[in-house]
């Protein structure tokens, strides 16, 4: 049920715990199916209800539907978990309702909870908490050669300084684990994983093809023509590269192992120098006559 709890309550965002349990009961009064026999109306506006209560009445829950929205709350959060750890018996005993088999009837569970191992005997075993997807930026190079970097992460509304360590040769989109550092666990247990989505920046020099890298090498007329030796900008510094006569815009020069590092039992990738013919805007009056000569020659 992806709708919005505090408007399923009837209450503002910023409600107290105290408003948010006197909306639910005087919702819950009106639309329990003790009170509503046979009508599946009703019976769908209580579990609405009582979804919207078993979040909202729950800190920790509350604090990440607030942060991720509805869709992204409904991403970290199945049902079970929603209703983990809530006990509405109290409640339900106060308008002299049925309690356990009603919550069995309607959500699947028993004992104020649901099936599948997470309660015994009435009591809960401790589950791992969930694990919170972010996404971090960082500079091309550095998703390169490696290295470390720090984020803040709000937790329990406070910032934390978290460092992470960037290994070498990581693309865009890989996933890096920090263990530890996601959501708590609602019952006591181990929380959950926090998980970096990376994303590259571009880079001046350099385009990168996964473990490859490109750049482009200007090149003279002439030297196209003549043959020619040309600086290349590597990770590691210039290197002097030739260039061998009748070379074609546009051809790729390798340079073996000049790539990204390999890592993890990969090996390093190429570095391509791709050339680019130069094309002057001017001339001048010397440039011009030899040209001509060599249009008319054929050339």
């Amino acid at each position: 049920m992806a709708k919005n709890y505090y408007a399923v309550l009837g209450i503002e965002k910023t409600a107290g715990t105290d408003q948010i349990k006197k909306a639910y009961r005087k919702l819950a009064i009106k639309y329990h199916p003790d009170k509503n026999p046979g009508d599946k109306n009703a019976e769908e506006r209580f579990k609405e209800i009582t979804e919207a209560y078993a979040v909202l009445s729950d800190p920790e829950k509350r604090r990440q539907y607030d942060q991720f929205g509805e869709a992204g709350f409904h991403q970290r959060f199945s049902q079970e978990d929603i209703f983990r750890n809530v006990d509405l018996n109290d409640i339900f005993r106060e308008f002299g309702f049925g309690g356990d088999d009603l919550f069995s009837q309607l959500f699947g569970g028993r004992n104020g909870a649901f099936r599948g191992g997470t309660f015994h005997g009435g009591r809960v075993r401790p589950v791992r908490g969930q694990d919170l997807l972010l996404r971090l930026s960082i500079p091309f190079r550095q998703a390169i050669l490696g290295g470390e970097r720090q984020i803040d992460l709000t937790r329990h509304g406070h910032a934390e300084p978290i460092k992470v360590r960037i290994p070498p040769g990581v693309e865009s989109g890989q996933k890096l684990r920090v263990a530890g550092k996601g959501a708590p666990s609602p019952t006591g247990g181990t929380p959950g994983d926090l998980l970096l989505e990376i994303e590259i920046g571009a880079d001046p020099v350099f385009s990168r093809d996964g473990h490859d890298l490109s750049v482009p090498i200007t090149v003279p007329f002439s030297g196209v023509c003549l043959g020619a030796s040309v600086d290349v900008p590597t990770l590691e510094g210039n290197k002097r590269i030739k260039v061998k006569p009748g070379t074609k815009s546009g051809s790729r020069i390798r340079l073996k192992g000049f790539g990204v590092a390999g890592h993890a039992g990969k090996s390093a990738g190429d570095l391509y120098a791709v050339i680019e013919v130069a094309v002057p805007e001017q001339l001048t009056a010397e440039q011009e006559k030899l040209l001509v000569k060599l249009r008319d020659s054929g050339l």
